[in-house]
């Protein structure tokens, strides 16, 4: 087990995400941040995944979480480690998971391993620690990830610490031209974030089939990763919006059917599936196929099969403040309508066994509580399983960044 990853800023909705594309046997969760996964790092499909922050490899394991006595071990092992690495200025950062040591201690122990390797005749920088782990951005624009690039991850697994390596972390810069480049764009009816997309449409998959296991290190380092394409898969959004998660279903390389009961909707995807094809260095694939039609989710008759479906459903209006009693049973009425009535038709339309992920509102309506659908009550009712995860409870499946009312529940179904 030598693949490691560190999470996002809700950690159960990317080990949920891992072991519906891994299984759970594979999955060995280390702390609230990090996960070693058993699988082959040159096979782990990390640029797919919305909810894995760091994508490293495991250096070792020591029986101590003594601070000294870690830092002991690294002053004397990192020496001998520079030597293998190309000539050149070493890039060195370090990260600090699960310990309670502050910045300026983290930021000593980088100085003290600098004063090591220089001993050697190197020349070092060292990633200044704001806080105790560095951001994505500091690693990429550090150079930490390079062939004179070397993020030390130290990770308090209870009794021992792993020290890791980062190999790769999240394209931010991608995830952010994607999200805001895209020609038509509308706060006003809600803006799913690309990362979520991936979350969403992970979840749905369920297990990766043979295609995508595709081995990075068989490609130069200075050659683009090949782009797939699942032609026997077909990805139904049915209410797609500007249409964030058949763009990234498009990307990973399912062939998708979205529609939308809104034409300006319809549009406004059908503009930005076009303008990712005619991107200079387009990451879609010619064949991956997209077509978009004008729908009522709830009645409508799809002229294919899917074989997964990922969507958000209706969230209601966005409350600003907790809402009335009155206000939250009339958005419940609505959302739980709609998504009830869509799972009842695409039920006579799949076939047994499909997955499916939809993203539901759920509302803050105190400090500690969420309203919930009613429709999560009688998903069995209607056709369904619900699918749950050995490594994050049903009830950890929600999306909400602080200070918002209108959260999105997670759930994943299987037909029956």
């Amino acid at each position: 087990m030598n693949s490691l990853i560190i999470l996002g800023r809700q950690p159960a909705l990317g080990l949920a995400e891992l072991e519906s594309l891994y299984g759970p046997d594979k999955l060995l969760p280390i702390g609230d941040t990090a996960v070693i996964v058993d699988v082959d790092p040159c096979l782990l499909a990390f640029d797919r995944l919305g909810g894995a922050v760091k994508f490293a490899r495991v250096l070792t394991e020591l029986k101590t979480v003594s601070w000294d006595e870690i830092g002991n071990f690294l002053v004397k092992s990192s020496p001998e480690h520079s030597k293998n690495m190309a000539p050149g200025k070493m890039h060195l950062g370090i990260s600090v998971y699960g310990f309670y040591q502050t910045p300026k201690q983290v930021q000593q122990l980088g100085l003290k391993l600098k004063r090591a390797i220089h001993a050697t005749g190197r020349s070092v920088r060292v990633a200044p620690n704001h806080e105790i782990s560095l951001s994505s951005a500091q690693v990429i624009h550090g150079h930490l990830c390079g062939p004179n690039g070397w993020e030390l991850l130290l990770i308090n697994a209870g009794e021992q610490t792993v020290i890791a390596q980062t190999i790769k972390v999240q394209d931010i810069e991608a995830y952010t031209r994607r999200d805001r480049n895209r020609p038509a764009r509308d706060a006003k009816v809600g803006m799913l974030p690309p990362k979520l997309a991936q979350i969403i449409i992970n979840l749905s998959s369920g297990p990766l089939p043979a295609e995508a296991m595709l081995s990075v290190c068989d490609i130069p380092p200075d050659q683009p990763l090949p782009k797939l394409h699942f032609n026997q898969a077909l990805l139904l959004d049915p209410f797609c919006g500007s249409g964030v998660i058949l763009q990234e279903a498009a990307i990973m390389g399912y062939d998708c059917l979205g529609s939308d009961v809104d034409q300006r909707m319809v549009d406004y995807a059908r503009t930005n599936i076009q303008w990712l094809h005619k991107l200079p260095k387009s990451p879609l694939l010619d064949e991956v196929s997209t077509e978009i039609l004008l729908a009522d989710a709830t009645n409508y008759r799809w002229p294919r099969k899917p074989t997964l479906i990922a969507s958000e459903t209706d969230l209601g209006p966005p409350f600003g403040a907790f809402p009335s009693k009155t206000q939250l049973e009339a958005a419940r009425n609505s959302c739980d309508r709609i998504a009830r009535g869509f799972l009842t038709n695409i039920s006579k339309q799949i076939d047994s066994g499909t997955r499916i992920c939809l993203a539901l509102p759920a509302w803050q309506v105190s400090q500690t509580k969420l309203a919930h659908l009613p429709l999560l009550d009688s998903i069995e009712v209607i056709g369904y399983n619900r699918v749950s995860f050995r490594h994050s409870r049903d009830e950890q499946l929600i999306y909400k960044r602080p200070g918002q009312i209108v959260a999105r529940e997670l759930l994943v179904l299987s037909k029956i």
